[in-house]
């Protein structure tokens, strides 16, 4: 199967060009830029040849005609991502030109050239920023269950960059209607492993610095994805005839506690875990003050999602326990900074 990849130089890209090499796929590489460290050897030993190809802005003028050549399947990551500090005076229409536009483009191109397979890298934003409980009336007293996010869910998309993600989504199914390509929507959590940034790198040096964390009060459950699963996974849903047309979550399949990723992590790290307790109606008051709403909501507040879906339609199981990619994120991590 030829396979066409973008963001290939990207967290994700690089390693799962890596994996799809190794397992006798054909593959090109689709970056926006040419430049920059890659960490892929395959990727560095393609760059010169027509499978490693800079296309420069994803938008609705970038010109896919040679890049699709042969191509069986394309597998869609490149994305327009949050920023820290990003003074974008429109940041939905920045979004949207990368995310709905770009990606719109790049589909009707791809069912133009007759590409059998479209696997679009979405986010599980697109249903809500958190789940926890929801009430159930039940006569004279109502039940509080906890909710989890499943894809039959109507989406809820709460900033920008989810709703210009949903928007694909929706075009992606239509253009499938039209043309017959085979249309795939994964929805990851947070996803970490080696070469991870933002807020989960931030924690592992929290951590590794022993710098105490007010969280052991926190009571909430997360769902995480680590690289190995969410690769595997997508090349799962390259390859079996069940995916087409389906949107699925993916994730570990063991949801944590913020304390209990933490005590993990230093545990891993073999460093001390220092959490304390703190009321966490404070905690979110104090983040309101200082405008980091949004960090406290997400070590906070539970986002869990439902892969039954992914066992059921497809017999999919995370090959890779939490524990096993944690450890790998954390040896990653050390070799890093002892470098």
């Amino acid at each position: 199967m030829r396979v066409l990849v973008t963001g290939a130089n990207g967290f994700i890209g690089q390693p799962l060009s890596l994996f799809l090499t190794k397992h006798g796929y054909q593959i090109r590489s689709v970056v926006r830029v040419a430049r920059g460290h890659f960490l892929n050897k395959e990727i560095r030993k393609r760059k010169e040849t027509k499978d490693f190809v800079a296309v420069g802005s994803i938008d609705s003028n970038t010109d896919w005609t040679n890049v699709l050549q042969d191509i069986d399947a394309v597998i869609h990551l490149a994305a327009r991502v949050h920023k820290i500090n990003d003074g974008t005076v429109n940041p939905l229409a920045a979004f949207q030109e990368v995310n709905t536009t770009g990606t719109e483009h790049l589909a009707r191109e791809s069912a133009k050239i007759g590409v059998r397979r479209f696997v679009y890298l979405s986010t599980v934003k697109v249903n809500g920023e958190e789940t926890g409980l929801m009430i159930e009336e039940s006569g004279p007293r109502d039940k509080k269950i906890k909710k989890i996010f499943l894809e039959s869910d109507i989406p809820n998309p709460q900033d920008p960059y989810a709703v210009s993600k949903w928007e694909a989504e929706q075009i992606l199914h239509a253009i499938s209607k039209e043309t017959g390509m085979e249309i795939v929507i994964v929805r990851p959590p947070l996803v970490y492993g080696p070469g991870v940034k933002a807020n989960f790198l931030r924690l592992l040096q929290v951590i590794d610095r022993g710098i105490p964390l007010p969280l052991s009060s926190v009571n909430n459950s997360r769902s995480l994805v680590s690289l190995d699963n969410l690769i595997d996974f997508l090349i799962t849903c390259l390859k079996y005839p069940a995916a087409a047309g389906e949107t699925f979550f993916v994730s570990d399949g063991d949801d944590l506690s913020t304390p209990e990723l933490i005590r993990k992590i230093a545990q891993f790290m073999n460093r001390p875990c220092r959490l304390l307790p703190f009321p966490t109606n404070m905690l979110h008051f104090l983040a309101k003050l200082v405008d980091k709403e949004s960090v406290v909501n997400r070590l906070c507040d539970s986002l869990q999602v439902d892969i039954s879906k992914a066992r059921n339609v497809l017999g999919w199981e995370p090959p890779v326990s939490i524990d096993e990619g944690l450890k790998k994120t954390v040896k990653w991590y050390k070799n890093r900074t002892e470098c």
